[in-house]
């Protein structure tokens, strides 16, 4: 029989299997982006010993190298938030953040309204 018991109470529809799911997935994406660092930072170092190498090449690993940084932090935040029990919750509105979104994206620190406003601000 499989247990569907929710993980607290704050109405966020994730079962005890949707949570070992998403932390299991953001434990990958973890893995995926410290690995993609370390070859950035690999080929960077490569790099600077080529004269030949095109300054586009390299800008563009430093963009994957920020990008990757920042995927990472979010993977870590969230993982972080999962051990103190402030996991699917809204870091604006403080309603729970929809087991769709967060099944589609694992990190997510807001609920799809709060994140269209924090989009349109920009």
């Amino acid at each position: 029989m499989v247990n569907h018991q929710i993980i607290d109470d704050r109405n966020t529809n994730l079962s005890i299997e949707d949570f070992a799911a998403l932390r299991e997935n953001l434990h990958e994406q973890r893995l995926f982006r410290q690995e993609q660092l370390h070859q950035l930072s690999t080929a960077a170092r490569a790099d600077a010993f080529r004269d030949r190498q095109a300054a586009s090449q390299i800008e563009v690993r430093v963009t994957l190298a920020a990008s990757a940084r920042m995927v990472l932090a979010d993977v870590e935040a969230a993982l972080t938030r999962m051990d103190q029990g402030r996991y699917g919750t809204c870091h604006l509105c403080r309603s729970p953040i929809a087991r769709e979104r967060l099944m589609i994206v694992p990190q997510a620190r807001y609920c799809a309204r709060c994140q269209q406003v924090r989009e349109a601000d920009r």
